[in-house]
């Protein structure tokens, strides 16, 4: 499974390049704090495929990385192959970018 660091993440946005972000959280938690991404839950993911490119990169995430990891294994399975973990989710953005990002 391929990786991105929240770091790199923040250049992504920084250089505004071309990719998708989704969110598999839960909406309550979506609504707590984001960074922007789609919010497609992961038990949903698999319904809202239509959502999500594969023509561009896409980079998951979560609050720490496992749903999102589920959810790319998942999408794996249906040929994504362009698909990226969070690597910490968004308690790695917290620490690392955004110190005033509200966590749980």
């Amino acid at each position: 499974m391929q990786e991105i660091t929240v770091k790199d993440l923040k250049q992504k946005f920084d250089n505004k390049e071309y990719f998708q972000l989704i969110d598999v959280r839960e909406t309550f938690e979506y609504e707590m704090s984001n960074i922007g991404g789609e919010n497609i839950p992961l038990a949903g993911i698999l319904i809202e495929t239509d959502r999500i490119s594969k023509d561009k990169p896409v980079i998951v995430h979560c609050r720490s990385g496992k749903r999102s990891a589920i959810a790319i294994m998942q999408l794996e399975r249906l040929g994504y192959t362009n698909l990226y973990n969070l690597k910490g989710g968004i308690l790695a953005w917290a620490a690392e970018i955004d110190s005033t990002m509200q966590v749980y």
